[in-house]
């Protein structure tokens, strides 16, 4: 069976897409947020950490690789016996030579994620936009940074879906079938491909003292993994 990638930016109701597909599909829905276990080396509160995250990440040293290897390896472990839907920053990313991972985009209007952000947390329109762009930005600088890919191209996904266009219902619906199709079937080859990655990233981790893992956890919680 398939595995499905969610991406999605801050308040396009990419979660909620999420669950939905995990539920009609009796797959097990796995979040960035249980994924990552974050220390609270870089704690700070709302707003301020968004705005001083770009900050944060350029002074902090660590080596990409050793960062990447790790949150591949996280990731392989909670996908490796397939029927999951992950949805968090980047997973098409960690496993975009894996066939049988349908990978999808959730976008949304920005009106629609400026007025989401201010009724959930009671910001101004000004503000609100602000968090977005400043959150975007962050994103896209560290993708590039990070993996040499921009997040705006649609070639990277399978399908990519305006839920501002299309009710949430429907767009399950899109994404259920578009699963069940031969093309994202799980082959030998496949499977042989992903324990591969999955072994290689766990020889990479081995070394990785309890400093290090936890100033890669605090990485990713910033960066919204």
């Amino acid at each position: 069976m398939p595995i499905i990638t969610i991406s999605r930016s801050s308040y396009t109701y990419g979660k909620k897409v999420a669950e939905a597909v995990a539920k009609t599909l009796g797959y097990t829905c796995i979040s960035r947020e249980e994924l990552i276990n974050a220390s609270q080396e870089f704690s700070m509160p709302g707003l301020k950490l968004v705005r001083e995250l770009p900050i944060i990440l350029d002074q902090t040293v660590f080596n990409k690789h050793r960062y990447i290897s790790y949150i591949r390896s996280a990731l392989l472990k909670h996908l490796a016996k397939g029927k999951v839907v992950y949805h968090g920053f980047c997973g098409h990313i960690l496993l975009k030579d894996i066939d049988h991972v349908l990978k999808v985009q959730i976008t949304a209007e920005l009106e629609d994620r400026v007025k989401l952000v201010m009724d959930r947390d009671g910001l101004s329109r000004n503000d609100a936009l602000l968090f977005i762009k400043t959150m975007d930005d962050a994103r896209k600088k560290w993708c590039q940074k990070l993996y040499k890919i921009d997040l705006s191209k649609v070639c990277q996904y399978d399908i990519s879906l305006n839920i501002s266009k299309l009710p949430l219902d429907k767009a399950v619906d899109v994404i259920c079938k578009t699963a069940m199709l031969d093309r994202f079937k799980t082959t030998a080859e496949s499977r042989k491909a992903m324990n591969e990655l999955l072994c290689a990233a766990d020889a990479r981790t081995e070394t990785f003292t309890d400093s290090e893992t936890n100033r890669i956890c605090s990485i990713a919680s910033l960066m919204k993994v």
